[in-house]
C-alpha cells in the first residue's frame, strides 16, 4: 500500500492509494473520501455485542472500525482525525510492538493487531480517563496527535517522565510506570496530575498540546458568556413567569 501524509503538522491526512485487493482498517468516522469502488464493512476489535459495549463503558466509545478494500481496481482513500494535529506513520514489527494512546488511532494495514483486552485499555491504568492499546503485528500503525509529533528514541537505561495527556505512544520494550506527579500536593496544586515514568530502549511519541489545558482555556473565554447568558435567561423568565401569576 502507497500512502502520503498531507498538510502536515497542523491539519494532517492521510491518503492511502490501494491496488485492487488491497485493505487498510481505519476508526470509525475517520473516512473523508474514497474512490467508488471500496468495499467498506464494519467489525468490532472485540468479539461481540456485549464485550463491545463493556469496552465502550471503559473507554468512553466502542471500538468500531472499517475495513475497507480496493474491490473493482486501484483506490484511493483519506482519512483524518478530530483533533487539530499531525499523523504519523509507524512501522510495527514481531518484536517491536507499540502502547498507543486509544484516541490516536487513525488506521493500521491488515497485519496489524490492535488488543484492547490488554489491561491498559480495560482498567484504565495511566488514569484521568486515558487508555492505552497495544499494538503488534506486521505492518503501518497510523497515529494522530493533538498538536506536532515530538519524537524521543532512548538507549537502553535512559528515561523521561512524561505528563499522561502529553503521552501518545511508546515501543513496548520500554519499561513504564503510572505514577503521580511528586508529593500530593504537587499532584493537586501543580496541574500535572498523573505521569508516566519510561525507561528505554525504545521510541516515545509526545504530542505538543493538551487536550485538557484546551478545554480548560476555552472555557476560561466561554464560561462567562454562557454564565451570563443563563443569568438574563433566568431573569427573563421569572419576569414571564411573574407577570402570568399576576394576570
Amino acid at each position: 500500500m502507497k500512502f502520503e501524509i498531507k498538510y502536515k503538522p497542523s491539519y494532517s491526512l492521510l491518503v492511502a492509494s490501494l491496488a485492487k485487493g488491497e485493505s487498510i482498517t481505519a476508526e470509525a468516522g475517520a473516512m473523508t473520501y474514497m474512490s467508488p469502488d471500496v468495499e467498506v464493512k464494519t467489525k468490532m476489535r472485540s468479539k461481540s455485542i456485549l464485550e463491545s459495549i463493556g469496552l465502550a463503558i471503559f473507554g468512553g466509545q466502542s471500538f468500531w472500525v472499517n475495513d475497507f478494500t480496493a474491490s473493482g481496481g486501484p483506490a484511493e482513500l483519506a482519512f483524518a482525525s478530530a483533533p487539530v494535529g499531525d499523523i504519523q506513520a509507524i512501522d510495527v514489527r514481531p518484536g517491536k510492538g507499540f502502547i498507543i494512546q486509544k484516541s490516536a488511532y487513525v488506521a493500521s494495514t491488515g497485519g496489524v493487531d490492535l488488543d484492547v483486552k490488554w489491561e491498559g485499555f480495560t482498567k484504565g491504568i495511566f488514569g484521568q480517563g486515558l487508555f492505552m492499546i497495544k499494538v503488534g503485528g506486521s505492518g503501518q500503525l497510523f497515529i494522530n496527535t493533538f498538536g506536532a509529533i515530538d519524537k524521543h528514541t532512548m538507549k537502553a537505561g535512559e528515561s523521561m517522565t512524561v505528563d499522561n495527556f502529553h503521552l501518545v505512544a511508546f515501543s513496548d520494550s520500554c519499561d513504564y510506570k503510572v505514577t503521580k506527579f511528586g508529593g500530593w500536593k504537587e499532584t493537586i496544586l501543580s496541574g500535572e496530575g498523573l505521569v508516566t515514568q519510561i525507561t528505554g530502549p525504545g521510541d516515545v511519541y509526545i504530542q505538543t498540546k493538551n487536550m485538557r489545558e484546551f478545554v480548560n482555556w476555552l472555557w476560561e473565554l466561554l464560561g462567562p458568556m454562557v454564565a451570563s447568558k443563563a443569568s438574563r435567561g433566568g431573569a427573563s423568565f421569572g419576569a414571564t413567569f411573574g407577570n402570568s401569576k399576576a394576570r
